[in-house]
């Protein structure tokens, strides 16, 4: 869903391409206890409409109906999306508000990432050249408020901005589009923890970002956009 338009930008000029779209054992939403784990393969229509993460993991289920429209949600993965590190991407945003782990494999192994350490930069990841994203790990965090709030011109366009609130014991909340990466209002949770109302810490929802600039929006109204954006995003979760 991702790698035809960067070849026609010119940003990736792969030599040889993998289709591992065929490998069915890499597609699955499975209960492993005290998380879920969900292959890497597994495409959003599948995360969209699973019992288990209706059960286990609401937020989850609601950010990937989302995503795009029916055709990208019918063929676009939980794993491609993660594995492309696009700061406007939906997905990202869940993984890190609720301390999902990414398991990646390659010749020399497997590696367990955390989502906090697994996207680095523009279109950047942990990845190695020679891994592959096999597995998500998310933990399941029972019944909790949650909200995504997204504003963009047409409704399977990408966010201009986003902002997730999960609501369970403590109030994580992740931004997207509002950097090179996907990124954490610590600014915002850091409000929250010492008393502060929804409205006071979503004044500081800008905080550590670097909004990018484009014909879609200015950086200053980005940062406008999250103070709005977080703002409903904690009411609407019951922060």
């Amino acid at each position: 869903m991702s790698l035809l338009p960067l070849m026609k930008l010119r940003l990736a000029t792969p030599s040889v391409l993998v289709d591992v779209g065929r490998v069915s054992d890499l597609a699955y939403v499975n209960d492993a206890g005290d998380h879920i784990a969900i292959g890497a393969l597994t495409r959003h229509r599948e995360l969209e409409t699973s019992d288990l993460l209706a059960r286990e993991c609401g937020v989850l289920q609601a950010v990937a109906a989302e995503v795009g429209d029916n055709q990208v949600r019918h063929r676009g993965t939980i794993g491609g999306s993660t594995a492309h590190g696009d700061p406007a991407s939906d997905l990202p945003a869940v993984l890190l508000a609720l301390d999902a782990t990414c398991v990646v494999r390659g010749p020399s192994g497997e590696r367990m990432i955390p989502a906090a350490e697994f996207f680095l930069g523009f279109l950047e990841t942990a990845l190695a050249p020679d891994e592959l994203l096999v597995e998500i790990r998310v933990p399941k965090p029972g019944a909790t408020g949650y909200s995504y709030q997204k504003f963009n011109r047409r409704a399977q366009d990408w966010a201009i901005v986003g902002a997730l609130a999960v609501r369970n014991g403590t109030t994580r909340v992740a931004l997207v589009n509002m950097g090179s990466r996907p990124i954490r209002a610590s600014g915002v949770e850091e409000a929250l923890a010492s008393g502060s109302s929804a409205a006071e810490a979503a004044e500081r929802a800008a905080e550590g970002t670097e909004a990018p600039s484009d014909l879609n929006a200015t950086p200053a109204y980005r940062e406008h956009l999250a103070r709005v954006l977080v703002r409903r995003a904690l009411e609407a979760a019951g922060a």
